[in-house]
């Protein structure tokens, strides 16, 4: 069986083709604003502009490989609602052309089904960590439930709020990690858990006034560390209460490797496994899509055209999760 994948929530727009075994192919065009963060108008026209060219060569790999693709998936949120459309009138379109199912995938979800995929993790306690989200999250009863999220912003959010402010270049996150290996101390910044729940907003609010009296780098790796041992910390109690052996980071933040030690740390202390896709998993990518539309396809799910809507707050644990242990 092979899936056509679309994904293009935000930044990215990518298409690839899946099997039951690897990504058989993918190509992307990333948009990235001339100044400040993302426009949802001009990230939707950049995946207008370049659907054709993207799609196109998809289409031609197929071809020339002489591969039948049995469905057509695509991110149907959550996500920015002008790059979400144009992303679903592109699916819809292929979909009918080709004459095979279209399939709406959780765009959450899919970072958790490529990431198990592709690191060997069965039943973890997921962090998923991206500029729009921060949660921690558990398979339970037929749904990834969220034991833990952000209140007010994401911490990848937060990150590039905080690099913009003290004038690094877009991406900040690599920018910020960057200047943390460089740090000579720890500065004391906000630690805001509440019950399961974490707040970003003041963090950043805090590291940028710090800025202007502290070296930048000690800034940087003080914002790092104080964020990531609250997410350490929600996740630990979520692996308690969810009783998960397992612990799993997914998202484009998750690429940062001081992140990955610290859960490393607490997975070894607690005599659990952490698992961490290859890199290229971690952030948005059309074959997340195309794999999570493959295992929701084997599991009788369909999209009819008529509730291919999309849903630009489209919740993880909106998702019946219909395939897998889904009762643990």
């Amino acid at each position: 069986m092979i899936v056509f994948g679309l994904e293009g929530t935000a930044w990215n727009l990518s298409a690839a083709l899946v099997d039951e075994r690897e990504v058989l192919y993918e190509k992307s065009a990333t948009y990235t604003p001339a100044k400040g963060g993302i426009h949802p108008r001009e990230a939707s026209q950049h995946h207008a502009e370049h659907m054709a060219r993207v799609v196109g060569d998809v289409i031609a790999y197929a071809r020339e490989n002489d591969l039948q693709m049995d469905a057509v998936a695509f991110s149907q949120g959550p996500g920015l609602g002008p790059c979400l459309r144009t992303v679903a009138t592109a699916a819809r379109a292929l979909s009918l052309k080709l004459e095979v199912p279209l399939l709406g995938v959780n765009h959450c979800v899919a970072h958790i089904e490529v990431g198990k995929w592709r690191s060997g993790s069965t039943d973890p306690a997921v962090i998923y960590v991206s500029g729009a989200n921060t949660q921690v999250l558990a398979l339970r009863q037929g749904r990834y439930r969220i034991f833990g999220e952000t209140l007010d912003i994401s911490i990848g959010n937060a990150i590039d709020k905080f690099a913009r402010t003290v004038g690094l270049s877009h991406p900040g996150g690599p920018k910020v990690e960057e200047l943390a290996g460089k740090a000579r101390r720890y500065i004391p910044l906000p630690y805001t858990v509440k019950g399961m729940d974490l707040s970003f907003s003041g963090l950043s609010t805090a590291a940028t006034e710090a800025a202007k009296s502290h070296d930048l780098a000690d800034v940087c790796y003080s914002l790092q560390e104080t964020a990531f041992a609250m997410l350490v910390e929600v996740t630990e109690r979520a692996m308690a209460h969810a009783e998960k052996k397992e612990a799993m980071l997914v998202g484009g933040v998750g690429a940062n490797k001081r992140l990955g030690e610290m859960l490393d740390i607490m997975c070894r202390e607690r005599g659990a496994r952490f698992f961490l896709p290859e890199r290229k998993y971690m952030g948005d990518n059309g074959s997340m899509i195309a794999h999570t539309g493959l295992i929701m396809f084997k599991s009788g799910i369909r999209t009819p055209l008529a509730k291919s809507c999309v849903r630009p707050g489209f919740r993880t644990d909106d998702v019946e999760v219909t395939w897998g242990p889904t009762n643990s």
